[in-house]
């Protein structure tokens, strides 16, 4: 095996959750290069994904406003050092002042914010002061305010823990129907909020994407699979297809014309196949778009009515007010979502300060 430093191992395996030896293994496999490595011990079905809450070490607090007529919403993220800091009153001032502003002003830029005035100073001056007497460096990360355009509703929801917000925009026709959207659009928020779609739509997945997370899917089923065929237990379906992208007229169109032949060998009526194609098309679809329920919005299963994605339950409502519902906008903040954890070797620290 290559010289394959003990630090390079840990930090993969940290990033990982993989065992040790399979991530030396990767390294040695990649040359040492540890993004190479991830994909490797992902492709092997070795690594889920990278473990998050390990990663993100920044504090702070993520803030919604909607207003009272649901018109117009923002959401902002701004960073502490530590969890102490974010739970001052002080730092949560900042936030509740700097939240007024940027939603006063449909502010959705930094800079935008750094040019405004507050308490008579420029923001960036205000914020040094803030600073100052706090005494830990503050930054405010990210901003985005949208509006709705036309007949349609913005709604939010930030968790208790000011560590997860989210926004959505609906667009509806029928003014009857706003209200009903206002308590739809809270509560998919809800739904985001725990179960952190990446993406609104599959049509914002491109095919290259696909064909890599492809690869490591099938590749981390077959390895819980081997795991459930040890324990009795059934056997996850190794799917041909994972999102609605790949999932064409012609090949939606060949699998019906299969169930029909199935069928007919079952020796059921003709009849009542169109009563029984419709479920079977709709199981496929979902055995087919495990990518899409993962990191897209509209392919989760609801978590109020875990048999329908949100795309159903948006069609449902849709008909029951007779009316098209639909999501236009989707945003959602983590605290510190991409900060990289800076970890401190306490016995190095001082080891170094002693020489």
């Amino acid at each position: 095996m290559a010289d394959i430093p003990a630090q390079l191992v840990k930090k993969l395996r940290e990033m990982t959750d993989a065992g040790m030896m399979d991530c030396k293994k990767a390294l040695v496999e990649t040359q040492g290069d540890i993004d190479k490595a991830v994909e490797y011990l992902r492709e092997k079905g070795l690594s889920k994904a990278a473990k998050k809450a390990d990663r993100i070490a920044a504090e702070g607090i993520v803030n919604v406003e909607v207003s009272s007529n649901f018109d117009k919403a923002s959401i902002i993220e701004i960073n502490s050092e530590t969890d102490f800091v974010a739970k001052n009153d002080t730092f949560r001032d900042l936030v509740a002042q700097t939240s007024k502003i940027v939603h006063d002003h449909a502010i959705s830029s930094t800079e935008s914010l750094n040019a405004m005035s507050i308490d008579g100073v420029k923001f960036e001056e205000y914020l040094q002061q803030k600073i100052a007497k706090i005494g830990e460096n503050i930054v405010v990360r990210r901003i985005v305010t949208i509006q709705t355009q036309g007949t349609g509703i913005i709604n939010g929801y930030v968790h208790s823990n000011g560590r997860v917000g989210v926004l959505i925009a609906m667009k509806y026709e029928k003014d009857s129907s706003k209200n009903a959207c206002v308590e739809l659009a809270k509560n998919i928020c809800m739904h985001a909020a725990a179960m952190k779609p990446q993406v609104l739509s599959y049509t914002e997945l491109d095919d290259t994407f696909i064909q890599k997370e492809k690869i490591a899917i099938i590749a981390e089923l077959q390895k819980e699979n081997e795991e459930l065929k040890r324990l009795g237990k059934p056997l996850h379906h190794i799917p041909e297809y994972v999102s609605r992208n790949e999932l064409t007229d012609s090949i939606l169109k060949e699998k019906e014309q299969q169930l029909r032949e199935n069928l007919k060998a079952q020796g059921k009526p003709e009849a009542i196949w169109d009563k029984i194609i419709p479920g079977q098309m709709e199981r496929f679809v979902a055995d087919s778009t495990v990518l899409d329920q993962r990191m897209t919005l509209l392919g989760q299963f609801y978590v109020m009515d875990d048999k329908k994605t949100i795309a159903q339950v948006l069609q449902a409502k849709s008909k029951e007010l007779d009316d098209n519902i639909e999501i236009v906008d989707y945003i959602r903040f983590e605290l510190g979502e991409g900060i990289e954890k800076k970890v401190e070797d306490f016995a190095a620290e001082v080891a170094a300060q002693m020489q």
